[in-house]
């Protein structure tokens, strides 16, 4: 997570879990003269189309308010989804077992796609069976990690 994204985390998730649900991740992504910030919501029932307009309305005034983001942006609330994506520890912890999709910053061992069973959670790495090969990847290299559904 980008020390842009960690702010706006610091900044929204209070609000989010005040509406009773779990900020699950962010996304900012340039496009351009603009950007997207994707924001996933989750609970334990499930996302509603109605939990993803109350924080984006929430959300939208924080924003317009703190402007942590420069320039013109797009937001867009949604659920994580079947597929979706882990950000930090605690919720690759939640999914061990799992069958995952992991794409690395830059190649280790050659390779920057890895796609295996989610077998452990370290402080500093993750472990991953890839074929009957066991790996460690560094969370520091993780660029982005989906359940595979």
């Amino acid at each position: 997570m980008t020390g842009n994204q960690k702010s706006i985390v610091d900044l929204i998730e209070p609000t989010v879990n005040a509406l009773g649900l779990e900020l699950w991740g962010v996304e900012h992504m340039l496009q351009g003269k603009r950007s997207l910030l994707r924001i996933y919501i989750d609970k334990a029932e499930g996302i509603a189309i109605e939990d993803c307009e109350k924080v984006s309305r929430q959300v939208s005034a924080i924003l317009d308010v703190e402007e942590p983001i420069a320039g013109e942006f797009t937001l867009e609330v949604s659920s994580p989804g079947m597929d979706r994506p882990l950000y930090t520890p605690e919720q690759y912890a939640r999914f061990i077992g799992s069958l995952v999709h992991v794409r690395l910053r830059m190649p280790l061992n050659g390779r920057k796609k890895f796609k295996g069973v989610l077998e452990k959670v370290e402080a500093e790495n993750i472990s991953l069976l890839v074929d009957n090969v066991q790996h460690q990847l560094p969370f520091a290299a993780i660029d982005k990690t989906n359940i595979v559904f």
